[in-house]
C-alpha cells in the first residue's frame, strides 16, 4: 500500500495545541489510594481487565497468569478479598476479558489454539455457569450494551507466529433478549469485513498479501449515546469500525490518519545526554488500543488511548529503526543527520507504509501517537494532547521519564512509543465529566476534565508505582496499567466513586477513591 492511500484527508495539521500542563496545588479531582490486590505473578499479567457486580460488591479480574477469573469481595475496599476463581479451562486456553450487566458475568475466552474460534462463557455473580457460545478468533474484549440486550465480543483474529494461518477479525454480536438460560448459536451473529474491497483514507493494511477482511483486528469496544451503536479500535490497522446492532453489520469504517510530529514534538531517542520533546519530521499513526464515550453537545464523542502496536512475528515483522529505511532524499535532504542514533536512528517505525513508488520512505510513519484524542461521532478529530503527556512526565518525574515499566531508568521507551497510554474511561459528576487514562509503561493515571470536547483541562497525574522497590519482591507498588472502571457512587460499597486499575506488569488490582475538591 502506498502512502497516498493511507494518508487521505486525515493528516493532522490542525489546531490543536493542548491547555497548560500545570495542575492546582490540590486538583478539583484526585485519586485517593486505598488499597491493592496482589494476583501472586509479576510481569505474567496477572491482573489485566476487570468488572464490578454493584449488587454483590464483586469485583471480577481477569487473572491471565492462570487464565481465569479472580473474584474480589471489596465491601471493604481498603481490604480487598480473595472469595473465589471462575475457571475457563473447560472452555479454552484462557480468558481475555469480564463484563458485568445485572448480575450476569459475560467472559472472553480464547480457544486452545488461538487461531481457532473462541468462547464467550456466561456465569451468575455468584460463580453458577449459565451458557457458553461459539464467537469468533481471539475475543479479545467482551462488553454489554448499555440496555444489556446485547454482549459483544471484539476477535481479533491474530495470526500464529509464522504468519502461516492469519483467522479473519470480527464483532460478534450476542442477542440475550431472550435471557441467558438456555441461551444458544443461533443467538450469535457475526459482523464481519468481507464486503470491504479498499479501505477508507487514514486507515492501512498492516500486512501486505493479507485481505482486508484477515487484516483488520478488532480491539476495543465502546458504544453510542442511543446504545444502538458499537465502535470497535482497529488498532494495527488505525481505525475504527461502526457496526450497527439491529443488523450485526459494519456500517462504516473510519481511518484515523496521521499526527504531525512537525507540529508536535516528542522525544525520539534513548540516547544522548537528555530528553529533547522537540518536533521532527516524522508521523505518528494513532492506532488506539481503548476506547470510551460519553454525551456532549447533544452528540456522542470517543476518546481514544493511542498507544500504537506493530505486526511484530516469527513470519513477519515490519518494525525497524528509522536509522534502517532508505529515505527518499527529496523528502530527507539531511537524512544522514536524522539518522544518527541521539536523532531519530533508534526510532521505531514500520518498513510497509508512507512509500513512494521507487520503494523509498517519503514520510517516516511510526506507531502511536502518545496521547489521548477525542473524536466526534463522524470520526472527526476534535482534540488531541499533542506532546501534553511526555512534558507533564518530564516535569513530575524526571529521573523516570519514559521509563519502561519492569526498568526504572529514565528514557528506556522514548525510541518506542513513549509511555504508551493504554486504558481509558469516563466519569460525569456535577454536571462535568473526567477522563482517566493509564500510561502502561511508566504507569500512573492522567486526569483531564473534557466536559469541552474542543477544549479538554489537565487535572492530575497520579501514580502509586515505587520506582526504587523491587520488582520481583513486589515492592514497586503498581506497574502497567491494562485497565480502568469506574465504579459510581451509586453502586459504591462507600457511596463514594472509586477508580479500578488493573495492573498487568505488577499483577496488582489498585483501589482508589475519586475525590472532589
Amino acid at each position: 500500500m502506498r502512502f497516498g492511500l493511507f494518508l487521505g484527508a486525515a493528516l493532522i495539521g490542525l489546531a490543536l495545541t493542548p491547555a497548560a500542563a500545570q495542575s492546582p496545588a490540590r486538583p478539583e479531582v484526585g485519586l485517593q489510594f486505598l488499597a491493592r490486590h496482589a494476583h501472586g505473578a509479576f510481569n505474567k499479567s496477572a491482573s489485566e481487565i476487570s468488572a464490578y457486580d454493584a449488587r454483590s460488591r464483586r469485583l471480577f479480574v481477569v487473572n491471565g497468569d492462570n487464565g481465569s477469573i479472580d473474584i474480589l469481595d471489596i465491601r471493604d475496599p481498603r481490604a480487598p478479598r480473595a472469595v473465589g476463581r471462575l475457571d475457563l479451562k473447560p472452555y479454552g486456553a484462557a480468558a481475555n476479558s469480564v463484563a458485568v450487566h445485572n448480575g450476569i458475568v459475560a467472559v472472553a475466552v480464547e480457544a486452545t489454539v488461538r487461531t481457532d474460534p473462541g468462547k464467550a462463557v456466561f456465569f451468575s455473580a455468584q460463580g453458577q455457569f449459565l451458557a457458553a457460545v461459539t464467537v469468533g478468533a481471539l475475543p479479545d474484549m467482551i462488553a454489554f450494551s448499555p440496555d444489556g440486550r446485547w454482549v459483544l465480543t471484539a476477535n481479533e483474529g491474530e495470526p500464529n507466529p509464522e504468519y502461516t494461518i492469519d483467522p479473519e477479525g470480527s464483532v460478534s454480536v450476542i442477542d440475550l433478549s431472550q435471557g441467558v438460560r438456555g441461551l444458544t448459536q443461533r443467538a450469535v451473529r457475526t459482523a464481519d469485513f468481507r464486503s470491504f474491497r479498499e479501505l477508507p483514507a487514514g486507515m492501512r493494511l498492516a500486512k501486505p498479501g493479507a485481505t482486508i477482511a484477515q487484516d483488520l483486528e478488532p480491539e476495543y469496544i465502546t458504544f453510542s449515546g442511543d446504545g444502538r451503536t458499537a465502535v470497535v479500535t482497529l488498532q494495527e490497522n488505525n481505525g475504527l469500525a461502526f457496526i450497527d446492532l439491529d443488523t450485526a453489520t459494519v456500517r462504516r469504517l473510519v481511518g484515523l490518519g496521521l499526527k504531525d510530529h512537525s507540529l508536535h514534538g516528542l522525544d525520539a531517542s534513548d540516547r544522548g545526554d537528555r530528553a529533547r520533546i522537540q518536533t521532527w519530521p516524522v508521523f505518528g499513526m494513532y492506532q488506539p488500543d481503548a476506547i470510551a464515550s460519553y454525551q456532549a453537545e447533544g452528540r456522542t464523542f470517543y476518546i481514544t488511548a493511542n498507544e500504537g502496536d506493530a505486526r511484530d512475528y516469527r513470519g513477519f515483522s515490519e518494525e525497524v529503526r528509522v536509522a534502517d529505511l532508505k529515505l527518499d532524499p527529496r523528502a530527507y535532504p539531511n537524512a544522514a543527520e536524522l539518522q544518527r542514533p541521539e536523532n531519530l536512528g533508534r526510532l521505531r517505525t514500520t518498513s510497509i507504509t508512507g512509500l513512494n513508488a521507487a520503494g523509498l520512505v517519503e514520510r517516516i510513519h511510526v506507531f502511536g501517537a502518545r496521547s489521548f484524542s477525542i473524536w466526534d461521532d463522524q470520526g472527526t478529530l476534535v482534540w488531541d494532547t499533542g506532546e501534553e503527556f511526555e512534558r507533564i512526565l518530564l516535569e513530575r518525574l524526571p529521573q523516570q521519564f519514559n521509563a519502561d515499566h519492569a526498568r526504572p531508568g529514565p528514557r528506556q521507551r522514548s525510541d518506542d512509543k513513549g509511555p504508551e497510554p493504554e486504558a481509558v474511561t469516563v466519569w460525569s459528576d456535577g454536571g462535568r465529566t473526567y477522563a482517566f487514562i493509564g500510561l502502561e509503561r511508566i504507569g500512573g493515571i492522567m486526569i483531564y476534565d473534557v466536559t469541552n470536547p474542543r477544549s479538554p483541562r489537565f487535572i492530575d497525574y497520579t501514580t502509586t508505582r515505587r520506582f526504587e522497590g523491587n520488582h520481583e519482591r513486589g515492592e514497586a507498588g503498581d506497574l502497567g496499567p491494562e485497565g480502568v472502571l469506574v465504579i459510581r457512587a451509586a453502586d459504591s460499597p462507600t457511596g463514594r466513586p472509586l477508580l479500578v486499575v488493573t495492573n498487568e506488569v505488577s499483577g496488582t488490582t489498585a483501589l482508589f477513591e475519586i475525590t472532589r475538591r
